[in-house]
């Protein structure tokens, strides 16, 4: 059994950033005296109205020059599942009598998936594109994609279950090439939530139109998001009501959690560099020490151009959930993929995408590292991963019960 004994670290180690992440300290601090002294609505025409105005403005140009665009480009959300809903509706909807085909690809977020699947039974049709064994999107795949009905394109910038790094920048140029060959908008959309703080999000380098993010994901509050979209981007908005948002994203700005996620957003973008480069050091030491100590053990991604905190690997012989429970028995937080489907049973589809069998995508486990985490973290769950993998082994009777 691994129960917790005695460790050298303090705590959980806690390698599961791309589940979530914790609230900066600093970004509580700023947030809270918006829940009571300046409580006011943005909108409202008095002064305690027009100082939560003076604040919501002050953090949408922070969020905007992360990005470098404009900020009237930058809409607030209620999270990364809303922003990619609201791209994916908005541009599909508001283009429509142009086209009814949407390109995307076969790993990406359900977030995604499912709201391309919902347009579907609306009449839309929908091009999963197939990635190849590293979990990657090929531009040629994207351009061949692409016809006279194409309205939309989105494919997630980094992947979060695998860590693949998609070539953004070169899939934008492919789908302009072929938007101008058919003389027609088709507009680019990409799942950025898991690349904030580790990757450029400059949208013009980007050649994106619209691209979502998620403020949790980089020390940010729960249930607030950001949503670029382009200026003259065709889009309907996916609420209705006052108009908030430049009549984007209706409903009263969420003041103290928008000011959380742009002031831990700026933070996130300025350590980049230090934190890419102390999390891929990390990552590598994981990848190289799995690799080689556990026999039957498999990097899922691609080996090089992959976020700088992600390790995700499948184990021959042992699902995910026995060495899951395993290394949070010994103090240790991780996952099996998504954290919004972490709790099925179901293999990954992510996995599955990349040509693994059922039974090998069951048994996969993500390490995500994050800013705080240490070389003596990464030794303690070297050790105790490499005993758990070799001791369910010799337990067939509990890793085969439900293959």
């Amino acid at each position: 059994m691994y129960i917790r004994t005695k460790m050298t670290i303090e705590g959980t180690v806690y390698l599961d950033h791309a589940g979530t992440t914790p609230l900066d300290p600093k970004v509580l601090e700023a947030m809270v005296p918006y829940f009571s002294q300046h409580f006011g609505n943005p909108s409202s025409l008095h002064s305690v109205g027009q100082e939560a105005r003076y604040a919501l403005d002050e953090a949408r140009e922070r969020v905007a020059g992360v990005l470098n665009c404009r900020p009237r480009e930058v809409v607030f959300t209620g999270g990364g599942t809303e922003s990619d809903n609201a791209a994916i509706h908005g541009v599909a909807t508001a283009l429509h009598e142009t086209g009814n085909h949407i390109v995307t690809s076969s790993v990406e977020h359900h977030a995604v998936l499912h709201a391309c699947q919902y347009l579907e039974s609306q009449g839309f049709e929908v091009t999963y594109l197939p990635v190849d064994a590293d979990g990657m999107v090929q531009p040629e795949a994207v351009y061949n994609a692409i016809n006279e009905r194409t309205t939309l394109v989105t494919i997630m910038y980094g992947n979060n279950e695998i860590g693949t790094i998609n070539p953004i920048s070169e899939i934008a140029k492919t789908i302009k090439k072929r938007a101008g060959k058919l003389s027609r908008t088709i507009v680019f959309h990409t799942d950025a939530v898991q690349a904030a703080g580790y990757l450029s999000l400059g949208v013009a380098e980007l050649g994106v139109d619209l691209l979502s993010l998620s403020g949790h994901k980089f020390h940010g509050p729960k249930g607030t998001g950001v949503l670029y979209i382009k200026r003259g981007t065709p889009y309907l908005p996916l609420i209705h009501g006052g108009g908030q948002e430049r009549e984007r994203r209706s409903g009263t700005e969420n003041i103290p959690g928008i000011i959380g996620l742009s002031l831990a957003l700026d933070a996130a973008n300025s350590a980049r560099e230090e934190t890419s480069q102390r999390c891929s050091a990390l990552r590598d030491q994981i990848i190289e020490s799995v690799l080689e100590q556990i026999p039957g053990s498999r990097l899922n991604g691609h080996a090089t151009q992959r976020l700088p905190n992600n390790a995700n690997f499948s184990f021959t012989g042992v699902e995910g959930e026995p060495i899951l429970l395993g290394l949070d028995m010994a103090g240790i937080a991780a996952s099996s993929g998504s954290a919004c489907s972490s709790g099925s049973l179901e293999p990954s589809h992510v996995l599955l995408a990349l040509g693994q069998s059922a039974e090998i995508a069951r048994g996969s486990l993500r390490l995500t590292l994050g800013r705080d985490n240490t070389e003596e973290e990464v030794e303690y769950l070297l050790g105790v991963l490499v005993e758990l993998v070799q001791r369910l082994r010799q337990l067939p009777s509990l890793t085969t019960a439900r293959s």
